[in-house]
């Protein structure tokens, strides 16, 4: 099919922020993982919490039958908002292994009624070992690669499936440091590239999320939200621990108890009128199962009564879930 439909970044003068959650939150990371939740509960769960709005996390994780993952969102009253790939556009002659991700993912996500595709940098170095597999610098061929690839990729979304990107910086990627984000969002066309802030990785490195939202608006088409502990990304830095050890270890915690403060960032998404989702997320895997669910509640109480207008969140639908945790 082709179609040219952008539903990328807004500024329509009235705010509006739908908030969701994530498999993410549920420790979810693989399609398949027996330290992960089935993923009939986590439906059940996000949905309990009052979430309406849901990514689909990694491909093969929920029904990849539209009419089957359909019939199970509606009797739950969920919608998607994006789906989510990890791409190496940095990399020589990578871009037909890109597309091929992004097709099985935007084909999906368009089935589901979503409008985003959340495009992930690769990591520079193993999740599991910690040793570099490339410089942690990216070469200047690289972010020419990157830029072009992006850009392309950007374009190929909206004409075949009627999708935005949006480019989500990433600890222990190329593109993480409030700099590095800076350059990509020079050398990227905003037409084609929106940006997916997510609020923790950029805090993860030190980085200002409210300095990032006030100076390039026009590239905010997509939100996580989560929070860092700072104490322990101080140890993560100092010992140069990778990403899924940190995690591990506590850096992403539980709001309001960490950083970035969350309720002047979605005052500023409302002040310049932008039309955004918001996804929770909370990376937490690997965690016991009884875990999500309670933090889930209680950072949907958290965001709710922030008290803004443009806030589109839902309310708890059961509390037999609760029980169960």
């Amino acid at each position: 099919m082709s179609v040219q439909q952008s539903t990328g970044p807004q500024s329509t003068g009235t705010a509006r922020i739908r908030v969701g959650s994530a498999p993410d939150s549920w420790g979810v990371w693989f399609p398949d993982d027996p330290e992960q939740v089935p993923w009939q509960r986590f439906l059940d769960e996000v949905s309990a919490a009052g979430y309406e709005w849901i990514e689909l996390g990694p491909h093969g994780y929920l029904p990849t039958d539209p009419a089957r993952l359909g019939d199970e969102l509606a009797a739950r009253g969920l919608r998607v908002s994006a789906g989510t790939v990890f791409e190496h556009l940095h990399r020589p002659d990578s871009w037909d292994d890109v597309w091929r991700q992004v097709g099985d993912v935007a084909t999906l996500t368009a089935a589901m009624g979503g409008t985003h595709v959340v495009v992930i940098p690769d990591v520079w170095r193993d999740h599991k070992t910690g040793e570099a597999i490339e410089p942690r610098d990216l070469p200047e061929e690289g972010w020419t690669r990157l830029a072009s690839g992006m850009d392309r990729l950007g374009r190929a979304v909206q004409e075949e499936y009627g999708l935005d990107i949006a480019f989500h910086p990433h600890a222990d990627s190329h593109v993480g440091r409030q700099h590095e984000i800076e350059r990509f969002l020079a050398e990227t066309d905003p037409r084609y590239v929106p940006l997916c802030l997510d609020t923790g990785h950029v805090s993860y490195y030190g980085g200002d999320n409210l300095d990032l939202i006030r100076r390039f608006p026009e590239r905010i088409g997509y939100l996580h939200l989560k929070q860092v502990d700072p104490a322990v990304i101080e140890r993560v830095h100092a010992e140069d621990i990778p990403f899924p050890q940190a995690v591990q270890l506590g850096a992403m915690i539980e709001p309001p108890a960490g950083v970035p403060d969350l309720p002047p960032l979605l005052a500023e998404v409302e002040r310049l009128g932008l039309d955004v989702f918001a996804i929770v997320e909370h990376d937490l895997y690997p965690c016991p199962p009884d875990v999500p669910l309670p933090i889930a509640q209680r950072t949907h109480r958290l965001i709710g009564s922030c008290g803004l207008r443009s806030l589109e969140i839902g309310r708890p639908r059961t509390t037999v879930a609760e029980g169960r945790a």
